[in-house]
């Protein structure tokens, strides 16, 4: 046993003496948070503060919605719920000083950005962004600028731009994950070839158009790799924004930022994105579904009333083969509600009878059709209570 220990004690000095007198640290990649060519160190403390990036597309008053399609009237009661709600719509600009750390915004924030350069943006959303006086971005690919047909051109940008218009990139030629990962195939020098395209001769294009400095870029697809950040660094890119939901604190990755891209089929985005916790005394905030009903409601869908114990109702006239026992209501805070039905008039009611203590309220009434062993899918909507009016004395009656 004694030969044993003495044998692994030599081994270990053995060991010892055989390595380096010091260790090469490995070239590290850089950290979340860390600017991607600006210098800094660190990450900017986390101040509390949460931004919501929403995230869309095409417009339209008249095709019906998919997931990258929204209805222009559901696009109007969004901003309109924005309002209500009181959250902030902060710029480019403001987004990028408080990454950096320059200046404070308010505790919870919403930023809006615009994929790909429809003309829709142009006829549809901005007449609504510049009635709200919102500013928002546009992420533009090269190849679709003044592309003819449905595509956004160079005055329409520029028109608004002088209405608080800011401008990103979106590559080139907008290649989706497939394109890309073929360009990866073909080696690195290729691909590299291939990336620098994408994002340098982006850049360049939209700068001289323009006239405007491009340091952010939205991924096309939301699709990205690793390999994309040596090259964004080397053009010049400092915030790349992704498609995947979730708040941006101050410290957060700034090579894959996320962006809750909103739906024109789901309301569940806008939901997510207008949701806050308690942060920094501010209190929670619920956030609101957003949607143009199908048959009549009241309280309208994002609508603002003072009394606490109202009268909600759904016309559902207009529904062929309601099989009356089947329709449910609920309401947040009260769950499944034992509502009233007329099948004279096809009206759906319910008078709340404990006062409202939250500052939205959510209704979702589903039915079912005869001949049919399913519910049909649930029609949401939501109004706010003017919280205010509604504390005065005789208010809620």
């Amino acid at each position: 046993m004694m030969h044993r220990r003495l044998f692994l004690f030599l081994s270990a000095l053995l060991l010892l003496a055989c390595q380096p007198a010091f260790t090469q640290e490995r070239p590290s990649s850089p950290k979340p948070g860390e600017a991607l060519h600006t210098g800094e160190q660190h990450p900017p403390k986390d101040d509390g503060t949460r931004v919501s990036v929403l995230g869309y597309h095409e417009f339209s008053s008249s095709l019906a919605p998919s997931q990258m399609r929204i209805r222009t009237a559901t696009f109007k009661k969004q901003m309109e719920a924005l309002k209500s709600l009181r959250l902030p719509v902060i710029s480019l600009q403001d987004f990028l000083e408080w990454k950096k750390g320059t200046k404070f915004i308010p505790p919870r924030a919403v930023m809006i950005t615009i994929d790909d350069g429809w003309k829709s943006v142009y006829t549809e959303a901005f007449p609504i962004l510049k009635e709200n006086k919102f500013p928002f971005t546009v992420y533009l690919y090269k190849n679709y600028v003044d592309g003819g047909g449905r595509a956004l051109t160079t005055s329409m940008i520029r028109e608004m731009q002088e209405h608080g218009c800011t401008i990103g990139s979106h590559s080139v030629s907008h290649p989706f994950p497939g394109t890309v990962k073929h360009h990866a195939r073909k080696g690195e020098a290729a691909y590299l070839k291939f990336l620098r395209r994408e994002f340098g001769d982006s850049k360049r294009f939209l700068e001289e158009r323009f006239g405007q400095p491009i340091t952010t870029y939205a991924y096309p697809g939301g699709y990205f790799t690793e390999a994309m950040y040596p090259v964004a660094a080397e053009c010049d890119y400092e915030y790349l924004f992704t498609v995947l939901p979730g708040k941006i604190r101050r410290g957060l990755d700034n090579r894959r930022l996320p962006r809750y891209i909103i739906h024109g089929n789901s309301d569940l985005h806008f939901e997510q994105a207008t949701t806050f916790k308690a942060l920094r005394g501010a209190e929670a905030l619920t956030g609101v579904v957003v949607q143009t009903t199908p048959h009549p409601v009241k309280p309208e869908p994002g609508s603002r009333i003072e009394s606490r114990l109202p009268l909600i109702t759904a016309d559902l006239s207009g529904v062929e083969n309601l099989k009356p026992d089947s329709v449910v209501m609920r309401v947040s805070g009260f769950g499944k509600v034992d509502h009233e039905y007329d099948p004279a008039s096809g009206q759906v009611s319910w008078t709340v009878d404990r006062r409202l203590r939250h500052r939205v309220c959510e209704i979702n009434v589903q039915w079912q059709i005869a001949g049919r062993t399913k519910r049909e899918a649930p029609m949401r909507w939501s109004f706010l209570i003017e919280r205010e009016a509604a504390y005065q004395v005789g208010a809620g009656e």
